[in-house]
Parts: C-alpha cells; structure tokens; sequence
C-alpha cells in the first residue's frame, strides 16, 4: 500500500509541474496582445463560421481554465478571460476548443468514441477503486474466490478509465492542431503571436499526457496486487 501511495505522490508532483508551467505559459501569452484586436470569443466565431458551422453558440462560462466545448448542445464555452481577451493565449484557446466543435461536425471517429465512453466511464471512475479495495478484502490475492472475481470487475472498470485516458490524447492533439492549422492559414496570428499560441496549446496536451501514464501508472500496480497473490 506504501507503494501506491508513493506512485500517487509522484504522478501528482510531475502533473502539479506541469500545470504550473501550463498557467505560466498562458499568463506569459496573455501579455502577447493581437495585431487584428479580436477578442477569443469573435476568433471562435470566425472559426466556426470559416468550416460552415452555424449552428453552435460561443458562450461565457465562469472560472479560468474551464473552456470547453459540450456537444450535447452545441456550445463552445470560453473562460470569461478567454471571452473577451484580445490576446494570444485567448486565441489559441478558442481556436482550440471550435477545432472539437469541428471534430464534431465531421464526425471525428475518436471523439465519437470518447462521447460514448463518457457515462460509463462516470461510473466506472467511482466504483473501481472500491471494488479492487472490496475484492483484495475479501481475500482475493488468496484465493480464487468471489473476492478475486469482484477485484478483477473493478479492474476491467479502471481499464476502461484508462483506456478513455488514451483515447482523449489523439481527440486532444487533433483539436490543437486543427486550430493551429486554421489560425496559420488564414493569416490570424503574427509569427510572435502563432508562436506563443503552439506553445500554450503544446503544454495543454502534455496535461493530458502525464494524466494518461498516472492512470496506465495506477492500473498496472492494482493489476499487480491482484493477480500478484494468488500463489
């Protein structure tokens, strides 16, 4: 059990560094202010617009760092300082989360497969850990019994959980570099200014990054207590 509380310490240093520097990155890129003084909220439209999309809102949503883009409702949802900033932090992204409004609308096949582990990985993000303390109680690593088989249930639910990790990687990527593309080739940014939104958005997916390989990290070691005791 030391061991697990160990490996959760460094996943959480190594995830808390690179957040850090993720809010640096964007702090420094907010000061890097837009030659064309468009606001993230009116790139994001520009965007949408420029890929014929038209029927999803841009909207504010209170709080930093929670832009995201709900497909159940077609919204893009920018920070209030995503929103209305003119900047190149805004900027990327807003161009980042209309490149999933746009993943959407082309049907990207790892997003719909993300959308649709979404409830069941809801569930199974609970009540996994529960079911493998549950299982290892009852005496899984001793014997072949009910104990085993309710540990390796809560297992297959953390494997579903990681698997959703990874799957979010490539759907994370691709928005970035959607956004990237189109702010490129529609001549949006200045080179300082494109330069500094790649930058925020590369940092942004290494979050993704490190929280794919703590859960990988996590599933491994429960795996190894699991099956680890049946001798």
């Amino acid at each position: 059990m030391i061991g697990y509380y160990v490996l959760i310490g460094l996943i959480a240093l190594v995830s808390f560094a690179v957040s850090s520097k993720l809010k640096s990155k964007f702090e420094q890129y907010a000061h890097v202010h837009l030659r064309n003084g468009m606001s993230g909220a009116e790139i994001a439209t520009q965007m949408l617009h420029d890929h014929g999309i038209y029927d999803v809102k841009v909207i504010s949503t209170p709080g930093q760092l929670t832009d995201h883009y709900n497909p159940a409702d077609k919204t893009v949802n920018l920070s209030e300082t995503v929103y209305s900033e003119r900047n190149a932090s805004a900027a990327a992204v807003a161009a980042h989360e209309c490149g999933h409004a746009v993943q959407h609308a082309t049907a990207y096949n790892m997003l719909q497969l993300r959308s649709q582990l979404v409830p069941i990985v809801n569930v199974s993000s609970t009540l996994s850990q529960w079911l493998i303390f549950g299982g290892l109680i009852l005496g899984a690593g001793a014997h072949l019994g009910f104990g085993f088989y309710v540990a390796v249930i809560g297992l297959i639910l953390m494997a579903v959980a990681t698997a959703f990790s990874f799957i979010t990687l490539p759907v994370e990527y691709d928005a970035s570099n959607r956004a990237l593309a189109w702010l490129k080739n529609k001549n949006m940014l200045s080179q300082q200014e494109y330069a500094g939104a790649e930058d925020a958005l590369k940092w942004a997916a290494r979050t993704y990054v490190v929280a794919a390989i703590g859960a990988l990290a996590s599933l491994l070691y429960w795996a190894l207590q699991v099956f680890g005791r049946r001798d």
